[in-house]
């Protein structure tokens, strides 16, 4: 073939992709196209609470849409991005990685970049967890961890709690305590059984039965914010020792500062000595996926106990070296900036400032925190004007009731929260821990605004509501 032919390959005098021309020339077009190729259910819903709005600026905790609004973020991505969005210096780590045009996932190879990271993760740790797994996500960490256990006990069953969220993943959400994510996925994990959190005889009659691996939970529940007792999680893991039981710590939400320590567990006090424990979210810095599992050595060793078997549990994109870049420069920002202190004292801001809030609105029941993890309870009131109104939401819709705070929140104040799960009322916060005072004031002024709102009955507040509630029920009814 000619040299000439050559040159008129199709295609080839085309110009490169313009990823930030294509991102202008198609700004504010995020709800079409997701109606026509993504998810239009979760479209309607979006639009129907005044959340479809279209964001394309970030810098820590806020966001901008394209009529330049902006935005404190109190989601943060479920907690992905405890640094905030686009942290300058992990940018900078990962711009300097893709300058150097470094290997990855060369497979037949031990990579440096997840090996320094797994040393950096296990001095973090509160006892010695030996190996790591490195994976894609929260979920996958929890498959991992769910295989790890059967295969070091040998024993069938996995116990988790009600009202548990590990992930929605096939075995993941064998172990998820959460009705709504479970309903049409039937049948799940044989042996998987659910027992009610902080409640330690249910947990020791389970145990007695001689066939459980593992207990996977959550050191605060993510779905209601549920803080466990004193002593709970210490005595689990106690019964759990005693009956030959693994203990799956999953701080997938909850790790990486978020509380006020590295791990949530560690409000336990020291020595605490889990088993297992599941981390990403806030790992990745927000800019690749990356979740870690960590176990001891014996657990590791039953795994991969042999030659043959030193594959036995991979994933394709385990170790990416773009992601452990990510990892390792998260965990420096984390040290250098010290996020997890400042995560305890904007918590403390946060829920003694909400919590100081619970006498004048009779709406308000309880504020949970560990560090910058909360939950703001909504209560039936005691005023028979208030009480109708929250019979009348209920009636209507199990959900409903909290849309009354996160709506005006995000419409008026453009605050971004969400509720804490299905059929519970409780709004809930994972604020970036990079949050200062002035982001902290700025919500508590905005809500303790909304909250006068809500307990003015009838008003717009209540028009909102019954609309979004009779729009359910004609949902359901179709």
């Amino acid at each position: 073939m000619s040299s000439e032919s050559n040159s008129t390959t199709p295609g080839a005098s085309r110009p490169g992709l313009d990823i930030v021309a294509l991102l202008k020339q198609h700004a504010g077009e995020n709800y079409e196209l997701h109606s026509q190729h993504v998810n239009p259910a979760n479209v309607r819903t979006l639009k129907t609470i005044g959340f479809d709005r279209c964001y394309v600026r970030a810098e820590g905790p806020y966001l901008w849409d394209v009529k330049g609004e902006k935005y404190l973020d109190l989601l943060s991505g479920y907690g992905v991005f405890g640094l905030g969005r686009n942290h300058p210096e992990v940018r900078r780590v990962l711009k300097e990685f893709l300058d150097a045009n470094y290997s990855s996932l060369v497979k037949m190879e031990a990579p440096l970049l997840s090996g320094l990271l797994a040393a950096e993760l296990k001095k973090r740790m509160p006892n010695q967890l030996d190996y790591v797994f490195f994976n894609n996500s929260g979920a996958e960490g929890v498959e991992t961890a769910l295989k790890y256990a059967r295969c070091a006990t040998g024993k069938p069953a996995i116990l988790h709690c009600k009202k548990s969220f590990h992930g929605l993943t096939y075995g993941a959400l064998s172990v998820n305590g959460d009705e709504s994510f479970r309903e049409g996925f039937e049948p799940f994990l044989p042996g998987a059984r659910a027992i009610p959190f902080n409640d330690l005889a249910a947990l020791e009659a389970e145990l007695k039965k001689g066939d459980v691996a593992a207990l996977v939970i959550e050191p605060i529940q993510g779905k209601g914010v549920n803080i466990p007792s004193p002593g709970y999680l210490r005595d689990a893991i106690a019964l759990c020792r005693k009956h030959g039981v693994l203990f799956i710590d999953d701080e997938v939400q909850s790790g990486m500062g978020r509380t006020g320590k590295f791990l949530a567990i560690e409000h336990e006090g020291p020595g605490m000595d889990p088993d297992i424990v599941v981390l990403a979210k806030t790992l990745s810095g927000g800019f690749v996926p990356v979740g870690a599992t960590l176990c001891k050595k014996w657990i590791h060793e039953k795994v991969f106990s042999s030659m043959q078997r030193s594959v036995v549990h991979s994933s394709t994109f385990s170790q990416g070296s773009f992601a452990m870049a990510a990892g390792l420069a998260a965990l420096d920002v984390l040290d250098r900036e010290n996020l997890i202190a400042n995560a305890a004292r904007m918590g403390d801001l946060l829920g003694n400032g909400l919590r100081a809030m619970i006498p004048r609105f009779e709406f308000m029941k309880e504020v949970r925190n560990r560090g910058l993890m909360l939950g703001i309870e909504f209560g039936s009131p005691k005023s028979l004007t208030l009480k109708m109104a929250w019979t009348t939401c209920h009636t209507l819709d199990k959900s409903l009731f909290p849309q009354a705070a996160i709506i005006p929140l995000m419409d008026k104040h453009h605050i971004i929260t969400q509720v804490a799960g299905h059929a519970i009322d409780v709004v809930k916060l994972l604020p970036p821990l990079v949050i200062t005072e002035a982001d902290a004031q700025w919500f508590l002024t905005a809500f303790e605004d909304v909250m006068v709102q809500m307990h003015k009955f009838p008003g717009p507040a209540w028009d909102v509501l019954t609309g979004i509630g009779k729009m359910a029920l004609t949902q359901r009814a179709r």
